[in-house]
């Protein structure tokens, strides 16, 4: 029987099965190893430099084991890859029998009840929205799996998708009268039927929760788990370990009892006039947090007189509301799923109001005419220990960016993973040959007023050397604002702004322009690939350091002062490294491609601290003249 690593080789089933496949001794070595975590049944963090393969380095290994897996990576996108594209692959290759499946969260499958509802109850806001939900009900007499994103007509960001899908609070499960036909439990029984599932880190994440609180479980028991991606897992985890309650929730569920009421109980007058109270109290609250987006730690607005004064309101509002709802929620199972969830609602505002959690961080989003109660755990590490051990399943945890100075301590920390066998494994890029690092010398400290317009002038400059063909990265939506308006007068490339588009097209757009900038944030630090020469220069502004703003960082950096230990260097410095090797990861993603980077920011050369950053890039060539850049560009492109 073959090894892992031959599987791999040049004269491997893969090598027959892939025109031009190229064995790599990391992607070999990485295979290696997680064969005998598998084997051994223990647990491996280990990273793997762009370029190494890993899909394949444990879908190899996975599959020759042959047990109950679960595959959780960081997008919807990765899942696809993974199941239509990678695995089927690597299964005709080794010719293994296994039946695998795709699993997506509730909110990509079509729910027949919510449909019909939205069709009889005069939903409708928009002739967009019918139009859309015409599409739907078309589809739906002809899907098989219910998953919405084989509607490719339909965009993600589409308004009817919400009205035809459920959620958590407003499922009848069993109760319901398409129970029989539920996409969302027709495919979970499927899943727990496979040998393999592919999930994303939310759903893996909801299993852990359902688990935890004995409401059974999304995924099949595993013997072995795969985290993709897993640099992601701390910040998702903590969201996921968080309470939130927005605005939106309240308002759905207003409307979901006008839906109830029409028809379990359309002989109580007077709720129709409770509704549109409560409605008027939360929209007075989103009023009351402010007109701009903000994220505002809740212990600094709690006392102020419109904000007390308007949840205060509020809560009267749901409270009568309450009261009429239990009196009549006997007369049907919408009734009662409203009770209910009016029930839960309630509780939570209640407590968030008067709390004063010491392990929690109480905070408030605002984003366009939401808002959002977030009470968010300040050290997830023993809660995520705990649930992973629930799986007791041999764990390989995996991504391009993990480690800080060949060090994992920052990582398995945040996730109370405690010790355990880790590996690195360097890229097989030439970054020698390929690549080229410009760190300038003239740029003043990013902190003062004046960065950004040299920022703007100098990559203005650079981009001339490299003809367009560029991402130009911020840690800011302000700093990308003021930079797309600066730089607007100084070139004549076509210029793609992060914002005027969805990201998806924006990316499109780019790969399919000659010539082309693209400004970004922090969605386009990772999870983007484009191979090849229209992305030959990447130019980012500062070092990702987090917003010392930020109500969750400003707990965390009190929660370890408390402690005595140093906020910076135990987790601001590391998040930041971690984030720029994500960045920097943009540039080189084939063993053809070249390019130029540069980082703008001062203080990767006059810190002390600047060293973990270095440490952290490929073994780049580095430079401080901008003369270089013409250089190099012209050797690779005569």
């Amino acid at each position: 029987m073959l090894t892992p690593a031959e599987v791999l080789s040049d004269t491997g089933p893969l090598a027959r099965h892939i025109d031009g496949f190229s064995a790599r001794i990391q992607q070999q070595e990485m295979a290696t190893a997680i064969a005998e975590a598998l084997h051994g049944h223990y647990s491996l963090i280990c990273e793997a430099g762009t370029g190494t393969g890993k899909t394949f380095a444990y879908l190899v290994p996975v599959l020759m084991a042959g047990r109950k897996t679960i595959i959780s990576t960081g997008t919807k996108h990765l899942q696809d890859q993974l199941f239509h594209k990678d695995l089927p692959v690597v299964r005709e290759a080794l010719n293994v029998p296994l039946t695998a499946m795709l699993l997506k969260g509730r909110a990509n499958y079509l729910c027949l009840h919510r449909l019909q509802l939205t069709e009889t109850e005069g939903r409708l806001v928009s002739k967009r929205i019918l139009t859309d939900l015409v599409k739907i009900r078309q589809w739906a007499t002809t899907t098989r799996s219910g998953d919405l994103n084989e509607l490719a007509i339909l965009p993600e960001d589409a308004a009817a998708r919400t009205l035809a899908t459920s959620t958590v609070e407003n499922c009848l499960g069993q109760e319901c009268d398409s129970f029989e036909d539920c996409f969302v439990f027709k495919a979970r029984r499927q899943a727990r039927e496979s040998d393999l599932v592919i999930v994303n880190h939310h759903l893996f994440l909801s299993d852990m929760s359902l688990r935890e609180q004995g409401f059974g479980e999304v995924l099949p028991a595993p013997d072995c788990i795969i985290l993709d991606e897993a640099h992601q897992l701390p910040e998702l985890a903590t969201t996921y370990f968080s309470q939130s309650l927005g605005s939106r929730q309240l308002l759905d569920l207003v409307q979901d009892i006008r839906t109830a009421v029409s028809r379990e109980a359309a002989d109580m007058p007077g709720l129709p006039a409770l509704l549109d109270t409560t409605e008027k109290a939360i929209r007075d609250l989103r009023l009351a947090f402010g007109l701009e987006d903000n994220r505002i730690t809740w212990s600094d607005i709690r006392e102020e007189a419109t904000v007390a004064g308007s949840l205060s309101s509020l809560l009267e509002s749901l409270q009568r509301l309450l009261d009429c709802l239990q009196a009549i929620s006997v007369r049907g199972k919408l009734l009662d799923n409203c009770w209910r969830r009016c029930n839960s609602l309630f509780d939570f505002i209640e407590s968030y109001a008067g709390s004063d959690a010491v392990d929690y961080v109480q905070w408030v989003e605002i984003r366009g005419r939401f808002f959002y109660l977030n009470q968010t755990p300040v050290d997830i590490a023993e809660t995520f220990q705990s649930r992973l051990a629930g799986y007791a399943a041999a764990t390989i945890f995996t991504s391009a960016t993990l480690a800080v100075d060949q060090d994992f301590r920052h990582f398995a920390n945040q996730l109370g993973l405690g010790e355990m066998q880790t590996r690195v494994w360097g890229s097989p890029f030439d970054y020698q040959q390929q690549a080229l690092l410009y760190l300038p010398e003239s740029l003043p400290d990013p902190r003062a007023p004046d960065f950004i317009e040299a920022f703007v002038e100098l990559a203005a400059r650079i981009l001339r050397l490299s003809k367009g063909r560029a991402f130009l990265l911020f840690t800011s939506h302000q700093a990308l604002q003021t930079a797309a308006g600066l730089l607007a007068g100084l070139i004549d490339f076509p210029v793609f702004v992060q914002g005027e588009a969805p990201r998806s097209e924006l990316l499109s757009s780019f790969r399919e322009t000659r010539h082309a900038v693209l400004l970004g944030t922090s969605s386009f630090w990772e999870g983007v690939d484009v191979k090849g020469q229209a992305l030959s220069c990447v130019i980012i502004d500062k070092l990702p350091f987090a917003s010392p703003d930020d109500p969750v960082l400003q707990a965390r950096i009190n929660y370890l002062n408390r402690q005595g230990r140093n906020p910076f260097m135990e987790y601001q410095l590391p998040q930041a490294v971690i984030g720029l090797k994500q960045g920097v990861g943009r540039l080189i993603r084939d063993a053809n491609d070249y390019g130029v980077l540069v980082i703008c920011d001062p203080r990767i050369s006059t810190k002390s601290y600047g060293k973990h950053f270095i440490n952290g890039l490929p073994p780049l060539p580095i430079t401080r003249d901008l003369d270089d850049i013409a250089a190099f560009f012209a050797g690779k492109e005569k």
